[in-house]
């Protein structure tokens, strides 16, 4: 006589509960640049009737992404996660709710919350994401020293954690005192040499096979004397930007000249000795 209300009250403690969202154990660590997903699932089934879906900055309330009527609202996100993030469509009916977010960015570090609404129940987890590490750029610790002339390398490698398809931009510029000059340009994967400015132009090149393993080192062809000063590497990804720096010392005439006033100065000097022997 009595078990209709156990029954009554066993259903009722279990929408007191609410729905059971499962989430990663422990933060998740990605590196910049990268791609991650945030788990969100639950084990029961859910009709997809009135189901919603909302992810969340826990900490701003920014609307990260969105599942409603059936399908994702990529119009609802936030601008900074418009085709970045998205969802598993064909898992979503199997209670898959995870989140795949492209382009890992210094800013997207932080804590989400993807809470699930299902007719009168809802439930939700929340996720804490780090990035592995910051954007390193490394370069020449020495003065490199040159003379006229002379070809050399000014070294810019960035960390191997960073692809080449997610750097956004690396210059190479000579640091003045009055000014900063655009020595050579790396722009949405692919170099620019028109972009350097004239005094270096045709005489600056990356290692083009070198560029997939982050290195952007730069080789600077028949050096000047004007060319002596600092040099300044500076990387753009992930919504960061790093740099290094390369100073270069001149020291003097190059090789070869140095080879032609030696053979000349010789030669004058044989001159004279044979000049005194025939009497002049």
């Amino acid at each position: 006589m009595h078990l209709p209300n156990c029954v009554l009250m066993s259903v009722l403690l279990m929408i007191s509960h609410g729905l059971l969202v499962h989430g990663p154990f422990g933060p998740l660590v990605a590196p910049l640049g990268s791609s991650v997903v945030l788990p969100c699932y639950v084990d029961e089934f859910l009709p997809m009737k009135d189901l919603e879906v909302e992810w969340r900055r826990t900490d701003s309330e920014t609307l990260v992404h969105l599942y409603q009527d059936g399908k994702s609202r990529p119009e609802a996100q936030q601008q900074d996660y418009h085709d970045r993030a998205h969802f598993f469509t064909d898992q979503i009916q199997h209670g898959n709710f995870s989140l795949h977010l492209d382009n890992l960015r210094a800013e997207d570090e932080g804590r989400y919350t993807c809470t699930v609404y299902s007719q009168q129940d809802s439930g939700k987890t929340v996720i804490t994401l780090k990035s592995a590490d910051r954007l390193l750029v490394s370069g020449s610790d020495e003065p490199i020293s040159v003379f006229v002339g002379e070809d050399i390398t000014l070294n810019c490698s960035v960390d191997s954690h960073i692809t080449p398809e997610h750097i956004e931009e690396v210059s190479w510029k000579k640091t003045d005192e009055d000014e900063d000059i655009l020595v050579l340009l790396y722009q949405n994967n692919e170099t620019l040499p028109d972009s350097s400015d004239e005094r270096y132009r045709d005489r600056v090149e990356f290692f083009t096979d070198e560029i997939p393993k982050g290195n952007f080192s730069l080789r600077l062809k028949n050096v000047r004397t004007e060319d002596k000063g600092v040099y300044l590497c500076e990387v753009f990804a992930g919504g960061l930007s790093a740099n290094a720096t390369a100073v270069l010392e001149q020291l003097g005439e190059g090789q070869a000249k140095r080879s032609s006033i030696y053979y000349l100065e010789n030669t004058q000097k044989l001159l004279e000795r044979v000049n005194r022997l025939v009497g002049f």
